[in-house]
């Protein structure tokens, strides 16, 4: 019997990049209602502290050193995933890369397709294959499941110069809703996330700098987002609560974009 609106006990969730900044949200939130988690993220050493401080809540965590952009790592990972587990419920796709720098003339062709690789592809490769497992599992009788994929304002915005970073997330938002429609019927629903500006690691950390205190101006709420932020959400999206909330972009931006 749950314990609560988002208990998640019994519950496990795969965030990729999830040793940092917003996937670390993300894991806080599932942690604290008592679900199961794998983390797949590179940086060995930034997973074993995530490990650390996530398992301080009582739950099980396993880390695995993945590249998204290698179909082939993604597959070997829900193996090991399935024999520790035995289970995945909910999938965050999480990972992606930093906006380029520089103007749209001036990025190579290589740099766009290996962005493409990573923050599109990659959060693809993630969440159809979660997906397979589920649709295994409601075959199995246990209907169920959440695909999750962090996107961005620029979902909705021009951002010049930033071209690959705004289709991987228009176009992961896109296959978000084509994984709702096809795979409701299995009682799995896909939602996206598209968080507004951010501190985190990848923003800076710390006392606000002039890029913060300029964003600030552009937000209803006048401050910029924090990890705890987002912890929220993913424990609402993983959890039946959100049973029948599916093909939405949930927008948490602090306002930004009601300001425009």
């Amino acid at each position: 019997m749950a314990k609560g609106l988002f208990d998640l006990h019994g519950k496990v969730t795969v965030v990729t990049g999830g040793n940092s900044g917003l996937g670390l949200g993300f894991a806080r939130g599932i942690a604290k209602q008592g679900g199961d988690l794998e983390i797949w993220a590179r940086n060995v050493e930034k997973n074993g502290a995530a490990k650390k401080e996530l398992e301080g809540y009582g739950v099980r965590v396993i880390t695995r050193q993945v590249d998204v952009s290698s179909e082939a790592q993604i597959v070997a990972a829900y193996e090991g995933l399935m024999k520790d587990f035995g289970r995945v419920d909910c999938v965050i796709a999480n990972a992606g890369l930093p906006p380029p720098r520089g103007g749209t003339l001036e990025q190579p062709t290589k740099d766009y397709l290996a962005f493409l690789d990573t923050s599109m592809h990659g959060a693809f490769y993630t969440l159809r294959e979660g997906a397979r497992l589920m649709v295994k599992r409601a075959e199995a009788g246990e209907p169920g499941g959440s695909l999750i994929f962090c996107g961005s304002l620029s979902m909705f915005q021009g951002l010049p110069g930033k071209i690959p970073y705004a289709a991987s997330k228009a176009a992961m938002g896109a296959t978000i809703r084509c994984m709702a429609t096809e795979f409701g019927k299995f009682g799995i629903r896909a939602n996206s996330i598209a968080p507004g500006y951010i501190k985190t690691g990848m923003t800076g950390e710390g006392e606000l700098n002039q890029i913060d205190k300029f964003m600030l101006t552009k937000n209803a709420i006048p401050r910029p987002g924090y990890m705890a932020d987002f912890e929220g959400i993913a424990a609402y999206l993983a959890s039946d609560a959100s049973s029948f909330h599916t093909g939405d972009t949930i927008i948490i931006d602090g306002g930004c974009t009601v300001m425009f």
